[in-house]
């Protein structure tokens, strides 16, 4: 039997007594970041918590080990980012004063969530969800822990970063399947991307990375965990407009990301400038049927969007009732190829006209084109006569004053847009009518993703109706991935590496230590290596210090002329006072030194 003392924290593989993990590199001294719980916290008398594997703004997920059952698991816990806090001392959650109405209502969210799945058990393409615990003041939910690789390291191994639809078909098609059911049992995903499709050893894919709605919502009381790509354009600011469709959206992009091996274009952008296109070198590769699903399913409005999964299946088996009628609406959004020519639209054919419909069409037109004409001269009669003041017609005294209060009535003051969602701003035809936008979009440690961080021109500046303002919109937080091929090497090197990067830099000396290190060599880092995380995030460094010796073992290099120079005029031997680095002479010269070496 595998004692507890004995597994790694991060593998939960059994490694004897060794500090270092020999399968995976972790090191047993490692400290969990602050302030998830530190390794080996026991949860309700059953549970060891292992490893920080990944956390967002609803909670965190560790590796555990199930002390009853004698197997590795996750532990997801739920400890909302900036509503609550722990100390070291002390593993019991705390939550922000003025926040504990936000904290219940998301609690009761996690419970309903991890509930269900629980209820779900069995389903081939989804995570076995086998216990919800209450500890510390939270809820924990734990399900089996599945070795393997995420979708995206999947495709990332292959040469072209893609794979062939038939082959993109056995990947995903369980997880159609899977999806369908828990749209059925009022479970939304909300952040299906490469990242949370986990494949298996055992071949299975599986759905990974559910959070509460709150965490996958740009307008709500969390920070949220938003997949740029594979995020529905309602999850960025639109309310109660979430649904079955919005995981529609995230799987349309999936399978776009999986045959055509790039990222598609993140939903806010393709709001105003729609440039998402299937490469005309895949196109050809892919039935017709497989194109019009993807341009269904990623429709940027939800009610332009494939609905339902099941609906989604049908246009991807080329159903004809379910393709159809809506490839040709929807191809005009987003192109089938690229890098071919368009063809020009054909006019549609006219029918012909008899003899007598064309002679009274013609006399139609003619009565019509008199009567415009003689309105127009009326309109202008009236413009230079009767309303000769409000258009600003007159004298050249007159005209230049009229014109001056003219240009003074179409000023108008710029709104302050800081925090606003970028998406209500485009939508508001009074903001619309107004004003003319470009975007840029930049990190922002204080501003969720979607949301106006700046703006060219400040507020309450008089500008002319129709100037254009540029809006610095929020990506969110900066992450950078923390190397992985950090331990081993001199710290003074990863210092520099580090910082580079982005993140701050914890030095941690360690003389007492098992192994054969080298002096200042890294021995562990502490977040996990590989991942990513907020720019500016704590990375803690121990680094092996060699005790200090107090034998003197030091080499002087000057001892074979340390005698003093001879003061014998009538000895015929020439004396030599070599310049090599002592107490009481100045440093050698660089060609001196070498000649002496030689002699030596």
């Amino acid at each position: 039997m595998v004692s507890t003392d004995n597994l790694c924290m991060s593998c939960m593989r059994d490694i004897g007594s060794a500090k270092q993990c020999p399968y995976c590199g972790y090191h047993t001294d490692s400290a969990q970041i602050s302030p998830y719980l530190p390794v080996r916290t026991v949860i309700a008398n059953r549970y060891l918590v292992g490893k920080l594997l990944d956390y967002n703004g609803e909670g965190a997920t560790y590796i555990g080990w199930d002390l009853i059952d004698r197997k590795a698991v996750n532990i997801r816990e739920f400890i909302p980012e900036g509503i609550s806090t722990r100390t070291t001392a002390d593993p019991t959650l705390r939550v922000m004063p003025g926040s504990e109405m936000i904290f219940r209502d998301c609690l009761q969210s996690f419970n309903e969530l991890w509930n269900k799945l629980l209820r779900l058990q069995g389903l081939a393409a989804l995570i076995c969800v086998t216990d919800i615990v209450e500890a510390f003041g939270t809820l924990y939910a734990i399900h089996d822990h599945v070795e393997g690789v995420t979708l995206r390291e999947y495709l990332l191994t292959s040469k072209t970063g893609c794979v062939s639809w038939n082959k993109a078909l056995g990947i995903l098609l369980p997880i159609l399947s899977t999806l369908g059911t828990l749209h059925s049992s009022g479970i939304i995903h909300r952040g299906i991307s490469p990242s949370t499709l986990l494949i298996g050893k055992d071949g299975k894919v599986r759905i990974t990375g559910f959070s509460i709605w709150q965490a996958r919502t740009a307008r709500s009381d969390l920070n949220a965990q938003l997949y740029p790509g594979y995020s529905a354009v309602e999850q960025y600011g639109f309310e109660g407009q979430q649904g079955p469709w919005t995981d529609v959206y995230a799987f349309g992009a999936v399978l776009y990301r999986t045959l055509i091996g790039s990222d598609p274009i993140d939903a806010t952008e393709r709001v105003t400038n729609d440039r998402l296109m299937v490469p005309g070198r895949v196109a050809e590769t892919l039935p017709n049927f497989v194109i019009n699903g993807l341009i269904n399913s990623l429709q940027i409005l939800p009610e332009d969007r494939t609905r339902t999964i099941d609906q989604l299946r049908a246009e991807l088996s080329g159903n004809p009732e379910a393709v159809a009628p809506r490839s040709e609406l929807y191809s005009k959004n987003i192109a089938p190829v690229i890098n071919e020519p368009a063809e020009k639209p054909k006019a549609p054919a006219k029918k012909p006209v008899s003899g007598k419909k064309q002679k009274e069409r013609s006399v139609a037109l003619k009565a019509a084109g008199i009567s415009i004409a003689a309105g127009l001269l009326v309109f202008l009669l009236l413009v230079f006569t009767v309303f000769r003041d409000d258009f600003g017609i007159g004298t050249k005294e007159e005209t230049s004053t009229s014109v001056t209060q003219s240009n003074n009535a179409q000023y108008i003051p710029v709104p302050d847009f800081y925090g606003k969602s970028y998406l209500d701003v485009q939508s508001n035809p009074v903001f619309t009518s107004l004003y003319n936008f470009e975007v840029q979009y930049t990190y922002s440690d204080t501003v969720g993703s979607g949301y106006i961080v700046n703006q060219s021109i400040a507020a309450n500046t008089q500008v002319i109706e129709g100037t254009t303002i540029t809006l610095y919109v929020s990506k969110g937080k900066e992450k950078v991935t923390l190397p992985a091929e950090i331990i081993g090497q001199d710290y003074d090197t990863v210092y520099d590496r580090l910082v580079s990067l982005g993140f701050e830099v914890e030095r941690k000396d360690v003389e007492d230590e098992d192994g054969d290190y080298e002096d200042n060599e890294v021995i562990s880092a502490s977040p996990m290596q590989g991942n990513a995380y907020d720019k500016g995030t704590k990375v803690t460094l121990k680094v092996y210090k060699a005790p200090e010796t107090t034998e003197d073992t030091s080499f002087d290099i000057g001892t074979p002329w340390d005698e003093p120079e001879s003061t014998d005029t009538n000895n015929e031997m020439p004396t030599y006072d070599y310049p090599y680095p002592t107490d009481h002479g100045p440093e050698e010269s660089t060609e001196d030194t070498q000649i002496n070496e030689e002699i030596y």
